[in-house]
Formats: structure tokens, C-alpha cells, sequence
């Protein structure tokens, strides 16, 4: 899919560059078709109109001077040449240039700045969403992110796997809201994550420590839904706050999602609750694997307004190497979409050694 949308842009590219050349083309025949009864040259201002709006200030201005080039014969041929109104003509020309010209430097200007937002934002992701391994132990790992905004790398969901004297720990989150207000709360998680996994006993531990950072720096009706896990010997232990459940694949092709039998409220919202959060378990044995997601998947909605069916599609993950498997499901969801995602989707998956 990423090729027939490279494809598909290089199409845009060329029409877009022909365009200016077709439009003054089309009305130099029209001209010549409609003799001196009729006018269409003051039409060529089309060339340095469409040149602006994909070429560079000199193919701009390029193309008004091939504009006047074509403007002077054809007034001669027709006749009026030294009249008032192809003067106008002439003088529109070289204003309609010069303002495109102009247009093409703004807009030029302008790409190179995004450019440079690019390239801050893909820095900011090596921070705030690091690569995780592609193997924790015996488990193998896979990682896919999808922003919902064409241009952006990073959004408000999160996801972070560390080895710890403990074991592999990892989160899986959402943030609630958008923009650079959720990438801020989002890194205020990693960032307690990422220090409480290595020195606490346990999940909940783990998970009253980002509670701690969030009440600090967060709102009273902002919160992050999250799942925190810890691999163990042929178990997996969670600690669901808020969270879509996993979805578990068995080695016998049995699929079923892991619920936990105590619904737990987002990090960020424990002032509403004097109950603590609490651990659950489930076997995670050789050629096993789990899937970790956040609500953009599941979500998702096809033209027609039917949801992404995660469960019907999970077989896809059976095949190849964990991360092709998982770029397999990306695509898919993609295709069903038929477009952008209306919300950024995160899916980590963990497959057991022996596959």
C-alpha cells in the first residue's frame, strides 16, 4: 500500500508540473479556433497560476515569460496587437507572474519549514517513544504506531518495554484529548515508567507511581488509560486501568481476549476511588502470543460505520516473523479504514520463542 501511494504521488507530481503547459496550450488553440471576434488570451494567466502552486520561483516565472511568448504572436496574428485591450492583456501577465513568483517563494518557504518540524518531531519521537527490542528473553517482539494526523509521528498514545531485575515490564496507553497537550502527558507516564519498572516490587507499585506523577501534573479531569504487564516463567502478569483487554493467541489457534475480573479506572482518576488496583494472571507459554492495542484499532470504522472486527483479523498474525505479521494487521486496518484513521493506533505484539 505505501508503494501505491508513492506511486499515486508521483502522478499528482507530474500532472501537476504538465498542467501549466496544457492550460496555455488549450488556450492558444482556442484563440487561434475563435479568431479576432473572440478573446481568451488574457486565459494564459492559468500557466504562472499552476506553475506556482508545485514548481520554484524560476519555473514560475519561466513559464509567464513562454505565457508572453505565446501572447505577442498570437495578438499580431489576430490583429491586435498595438490595441488597449492586449496591453491590459500583457500587463495582466506580468502582474499574475509576478504574484505567483511570489506565491512559490511563500510557499516554498513554508514546506521548508515543515520540513524542519519534521525532522524536531522525529527527534522528539527517538525520545518519548523509543524503539523497544525486538527480543525481551524468550519473547519476541513487534511494534506499529499509526498517527492519526497525516504529518505527525506522535500523539497520544505511548508504549515502552524495559528489562528489569523484576523481568520484562512493559505499558501499553492512551492518553485522553490530542495534540501536543496529550504528547506532554504522555511523556510525564514514559518518564515514571520508565524509573519506577526498575526499582518497584510489583505491578501496582509500579502503577501508584505514575499515578503519583500524574496527579501533579494533570488536571483533575484529565487520564490516561493504560496496561501494564510483567513476563514472567510461562505466566503473564497485568494490571488493567481503563484499558481495551489484550487479545491472546494460543498455540492451538484458540484466540480470546484477557479481561480482567476487576474493572480498575484510568491512571490519573484515583481520587475517585479508595480501592487499589489490582494484579491478574494468565498463562503465556512457548509459541503463545498477546497483543496489546489501544482503542484507535478497535475503533476504526470502515465507510459503512462498521468497527474494525480485531478478533475476525487476529489471524493475520499467525504468519512469518512477528514484526511482518504485525505490519500485515496494520495494513489490513488501513484498508478498512479506506483513509486516515480518526485516531492514532498502537499494537505491540509479544510472541513466545518457538515460533
Amino acid at each position: 500500500m505505501a508503494t501505491s501511494r508513492r506511486r499515486a504521488g508521483t502522478r499528482s507530481q507530474l500532472v501537476l508540473r504538465g498542467l501549466p503547459f496544457a492550460a496555455m496550450a488549450l488556450v492558444a488553440v482556442a484563440d487561434l479556433v475563435a479568431g479576432p471576434s473572440l478573446a481568451f488570451l488574457s486565459l494564459l494567466t492559468l500557466g504562472p497560476t499552476f506553475a506556482s502552486v508545485s514548481g520554484s520561483v524560476r519555473r514560475t516565472a519561466a513559464v509567464g515569460v513562454l505565457a508572453l511568448v505565446i501572447c505577442i504572436p498570437l495578438s499580431a496574428y489576430s490583429g491586435t496587437l498595438l490595441t488597449w485591450q492586449n496591453n491590459l492583456t500583457l500587463a495582466t501577465l506580468i502582474s499574475v507572474t509576478g504574484a505567483s513568483m511570489l506565491a512559490a517563494h511563500l510557499r516554498l518557504r513554508r514546506e521548508r519549514e515543515l520540513a524542519n518540524v519534521r525532522l524536531v518531531a522525529e527527534a522528539a519521537q527517538r525520545v518519548l517513544l523509543r524503539p523497544v527490542p525486538r527480543r525481551a528473553g524468550d519473547v519476541h517482539l513487534a511494534l506499529s504506531y499509526t498517527s492519526a494526523a497525516a504529518e505527525a509521528h506522535i500523539g497520544g498514545d505511548l508504549y515502552e518495554v524495559v528489562t528489569t531485575p523484576m523481568g520484562v515490564r512493559l505499558i501499553v496507553g492512551d492518553v485522553q484529548g490530542k495534540g501536543l497537550g496529550a504528547v506532554e502527558t504522555a511523556a510525564w507516564v514514559l518518564g515514571a515508567f520508565r524509573e519506577a519498572a526498575y526499582d518497584q516490587p510489583d505491578l501496582v507499585c509500579v502503577a501508584q507511581r505514575v499515578e503519583a506523577t500524574l496527579t501533579r501534573h494533570l488536571g483533575a479531569e484529565s487520564f490516561v488509560t493504560a496496561i501494564l504487564a510483567e513476563i514472567g516463567d510461562g505466566e503473564l502478569t497485568l494490571l488493567n486501568c481503563g484499558h481495551p483487554a489484550p487479545l491472546m493467541l494460543r498455540r492451538d489457534g484458540h484466540i480470546e481476549l484477557i479481561t480482567p475480573p476487576e474493572e480498575s479506572l484510568p491512571l490519573g482518576l484515583s481520587a475517585m476511588t479508595s480501592a487499589t488496583p489490582k494484579t491478574y494472571s494468565c498463562t503465556f507459554g512457548e509459541q503463545d502470543q498477546i497483543l496489546f492495542y489501544t482503542d484507535g484499532v478497535i475503533e476504526t470504522r470502515d465507510p459503512d460505520g462498521a468497527f474494525y472486527p480485531l478478533i475476525d483479523r487476529a489471524e493475520l498474525l499467525n504468519e512469518g516473523d512477528p514484526q511482518q505479521a504485525l505490519d500485515a494487521l496494520r495494513e489490513d486496518l488501513i484498508d478498512f479504514a479506506g483513509g486516515p484513521l480518526a485516531d492514532d493506533a498502537a499494537m505491540l505484539l509479544l510472541r513466545r520463542h518457538g515460533y
